[in-house]
C-alpha cells in the first residue's frame, strides 16, 4: 500500500514533540531498521512514513502492511511472494511485498501480532537480504529498510517468548517513542483547529468561526485516551453536528454513543452499587481547606500547561485574568523552579 507524504501533515509545537521529531530527523538518513512505538492515535504510521520521506530512498517504493489484517499463510505470501501452483488458487506469480519495496521501506504496522515462524523468516531477510517466494526455490536479493511499528511492549512480549529477542535486537536499531497527548497539551488546540478546519471544508462552509471557551476548555481537560485519532474524530463530530456553520463550537460530542435513551447494559436493579464517598475527617478548617484546594488545583493546572498561563486558565475554566488575580492573591509562584 504508497502512502503519500501529503495525505496528513504533522501538526505539534510541543518540546516533547519537537524533540521526537528531531529524534526522527537524525535516524532517517540511515538504511537501518527502526521501531516506532507509542499508544494507539498518536501518529505512528505518519511518523513511519516521514522515516521515509526524509531518507536518501524517497525517490523509491514506500509500502505498508497491516500485519493484524492477515493470517499467517496470507501474510507470507503477501510479504514474500510466491510462485504460480504454489497452492490452491495460486493461478499465477504473485510479487510479494519484499520485492515491492525493493530499493525503498517496508512498514509493518502492528508488528507483534505477527507469529513466531514468520518472525524467523523475516529476521533471516534483515540478516542476509534474501527472500524466496512460497513455493519458490530461486534466491532473490532485496534491499530494504525495515520501518516497524506497534503500541505493544515488545520487552514485554520478548520475555514471554511471544516475540523473538533476535528479531527484537535487530529491528531496534533505534526506537521513536511517541509522546500521548496528554503530555502534548500545547498542540491540543492547533491540532482541533486544523481537524475542524478541514471539517468545515468537507462540509461547503465559507469559513470555520472557532470554538467557544467551553468547548476549548472542554478540550483542555479531556484525557484523551485515544490520543490524537480521538481527539480527530472528535472534532469533526462536533463541527458535523453544529447547527449554525457562522457561531462558534460550543459542545465538544466527546463520546459519539451519548444519548438520553442509551442502552443500557443491565437493569438497574442488576448494577452494582456505587460505593459511596469516602467521609472527610472532621473537625476541619473549612476556609483552610478550600485554600488548600485551590492551591493544588491552580498548581496542578500549572504544571501541566507547562506554566502558560493562557493555556492554565483553559484547562481551570478560568479567563486569563481571573487565573492572574488568584496567581497573586495565593501568592503562588508563575514560573518554574521558583519559591
Amino acid at each position: 500500500m504508497a502512502i503519500s507524504p501529503e495525505s496528513q501533515p504533522i501538526i505539534g509545537e510541543a518540546p516533547a514533540f519537537l524533540e521526537m521529531l528531531e529524534h526522527v530527523s537524525r535516524a532517517a538518513p540511515l538504511s537501518k531498521p527502526v521501531l516506532v512505538v507509542g499508544e494507539r492515535g498518536t501518529g505512528k504510521e505518519l511518523v513511519a512514513s516521514r522515516l521515509h520521506f526524509l531518507s536518501d530512498r524517497w525517490e523509491q517504493p514506500v509500502v505498508k502492511v497491516n500485519c493484524a489484517a492477515l493470517t499467517e499463510s496470507i501474510l507470507e505470501s503477501e510479504l514474500f511472494g510466491h510462485e504460480a501452483g504454489a497452492f490452491t488458487g495460486a493461478a499465477k506469480t504473485h510479487i510479494g511485498h519484499f520485492e515491492r519495496a525493493d530499493g525503498g521501506t517496508l512498514i509493518l504496522d502492528e508488528l507483534a501480532t505477527i507469529s513466531l515462524r514468520m518472525q524467523e523468516k523475516i529476521l533471516r531477510t534483515i540478516e542476509y537480504g534474501e527472500i524466496q517466494r512460497v513455493g519458490g526455490n530461486e534466491t532473490l536479493r532485496v534491499d530494504v529498510r525495515i520501518v516497524g511499528s506497534t503500541n505493544a511492549d515488545l520487552q514485554s512480549l520478548a520475555a514471554e517468548g511471544r516475540f523473538r529477542k533476535d528479531l527484537l535486537d535487530r529491528l531496534a536499531f533505534d526506537v521513536i517513542t511517541l509522546p500521548p497527548l496528554r503530555d502534548r497539551v500545547e498542540d491540543i488546540l492547533p491540532l482541533a483547529n486544523a481537524f475542524a478546519i478541514n471539517m468545515a471544508s468537507e462540509l461547503k462552509w465559507s469559513f470555520f468561526p472557532g470554538f467557544s471557551a467551553r468547548a476549548t476548555s472542554a478540550m483542555l481537560r479531556n484525557k484523551w485516551p485515544g490520543n490524537v485519532r480521538e481527539l480527530k474524530f472528535a472534532i469533526e463530530r462536533s463541527v458535523y453536528r453544529s447547527t449554525d456553520p457562522e457561531k462558534p463550537i460550543a459542545d465538544i460530542a466527546l463520546d459519539p454513543f451519548d444519548s438520553p435513551f442509551k442502552i443500557a447494559d443491565a437493569p438497574a436493579r442488576d448494577r452494582p452499587v456505587m460505593a459511596r464517598r469516602k467521609a472527610p475527617l472532621l473537625p476541619t478548617d473549612l476556609k483552610q481547606r478550600l485554600i488548600d484546594t485551590e492551591v493544588d488545583l491552580l498548581e496542578a493546572a500549572l504544571e501541566k500547561a507547562r506554566f502558560n498561563q493562557r493555556l492554565a486558565a483553559d484547562l481551570l475554566g478560568l479567563s486569563y485574568h481571573q487565573l492572574r488575580g488568584r496567581l497573586r492573591k495565593l501568592d503562588i509562584s508563575s514560573r518554574p523552579g521558583t519559591v
